[in-house]
């Protein structure tokens, strides 16, 4: 047994998280892709037949009050709340990290004033993934705004009285790269203008602290590291001081004040419902709100001090295995600088990637170069973690 394997058996015998692990359904595979879809947790499947079976089949519309379709988007959102840092009565699930980004970006222009009072600038991260960019550049247009593309490091130099809203990316998807989101936040409120953070890539994975850092508004997927499963909705945060002047460009009818009114006239209703639009996606909704049990008695710090160990050793055993030159990591090595993944730039990606996959090791390529490995530490252990980079560094001795 090597070195780096006789480690992998201690740190295992230690790990405080060791026991989630057999609350998801899992094989031989090294699963390190649920920065893109988390693994399947066992209570799901029994929950989601009986929404289908009993809660569909038999009750039928009555499920509604009765199995509390109706409060699910609140429910689920108070759910998440403590693994990003937020107080209940701030996060409503539902429709996609698209949608709701939008919602959010053309909210933040609207609560600042817009053109009309001289903030007629959105900023956003240039390094962001493309959707959002596409949304951001496609919000500036209906505001009436111009949109300024910096990196997160260049917002604080760009921000001004002229802007209005900020959408950036806590974590890089490419990279794995860690933002600041207190300082960005503290600069963003500072020159008066709405922060809007997109934490698709962090939250399940390490603290947020939405609420501790004053963040306005925040959107995010569930189907990366919270599990919920392809396609689950998204959530939107909006922080409880700014509620009343949440004005959404989408006002639909489960928005409103009296959603069986059937009203010509909207009224938003109180509250984070207001973030609501049409109805909910009942059947992922609750497949998401049974996945979210395999967090109840874990802590979003053992989860990050857990990511953290994991990468390093990743990095660690990399560095041992693969041949020299072959490939470089791309994550910062500074911990208030990393997300939950490791990035490596390899001339032949795609490649290697797929012989990763035929021999069990399961990552993800993003072109043109990089090999993304992702760490859900609720169910990744140290021993996958060795195999992982040995089997790489085989691969790479042999391409």
């Amino acid at each position: 047994m090597s070195e780096f394997a006789m480690r992998a058996e201690k740190l295992d015998a230690g790990d405080e998280l060791a026991d989630v692990r057999g609350k998801f359904v899992l094989d031989e595979v090294v699963y390190l892709d649920g920065n893109s879809l988390g693994a399947l947790p066992a209570a799901v499947p029994g929950r989601v037949e009986d929404v289908v079976r009993r809660q569909w089949g038999e009750l039928r519309i009555r499920s509604w009050d009765e199995s509390g379709w109706w409060t699910a988007p609140e429910r689920i959102g108070d759910r998440i709340a403590p693994l990003v840092g937020a107080a209940a009565g701030q996060i409503v699930v539902g429709d996609s990290t698209s949608v709701n980004v939008f919602k959010a970006l053309v909210a933040a222009v609207r609560i600042a004033g817009g053109p009309g009072s001289g903030r007629d600038e959105i900023v956003v991260d240039a390094t962001t993934f493309p959707t959002d960019g596409y949304i951001a550049e496609s919000a500036a247009r209906m505001t009436g705004c111009t949109l300024i593309p910096v990196t997160p490091a260049e917002v604080p130099g760009v921000l001004g009285e002229r802007t209005a809203a900020v959408l950036l990316n806590h974590v890089d998807y490419r990279t794995g790269r860690l933002h600041d989101l207190p300082s960005l936040t503290a600069a963003v409120r500072e020159a008066g203008a709405v922060a809007v953070w997109d934490l698709c890539h962090s939250a399940g994975a390490l603290p947020v602290g939405l609420d501790e850092h004053g963040v306005d508004l925040a959107v995010g997927c569930t189907y990366k590291y919270l599990n919920g499963g392809p396609g689950s909705p998204a959530y939107l945060y909006v922080r409880h001081g700014l509620q009343d002047r949440f004005d959404s460009p989408l006002p639909g009818w489960n928005s409103h004040a009296e959603p069986f009114g059937m009203r010509p006239a909207y009224e938003p209703a109180a509250g984070a419902v207001r973030g609501r639009v049409g109805t909910p996606d009942i059947l992922s909704m609750l497949a998401l709100e049974a996945a979210l049990e395999v967090w109840e008695g874990v802590s979003i710090e053992a989860v990050r001090a857990k990511s953290l160990a994991l990468t390093d050793f990743f990095l660690e055993c990399v560095a041992a295995y693969a041949p020299v030159g072959r490939v470089e990591s791309v994550t910062p090595v500074a911990h208030a600088e990393r997300g939950s993944q490791v990035a490596l730039r390899c001339d032949d990606a795609g490649e290697v990637m797929k012989e990763l996959i035929a021999r069990g090791v399961v990552g993800d390529f993003r072109h043109p170069d990089v090999l993304r490995f992702g760490f859900t530490p609720l169910y990744v252990g140290f021993g996958e973690v060795e195999r992982a980079a040995r089997v790489l560094g085989d691969v790479l001795s042999r391409t």
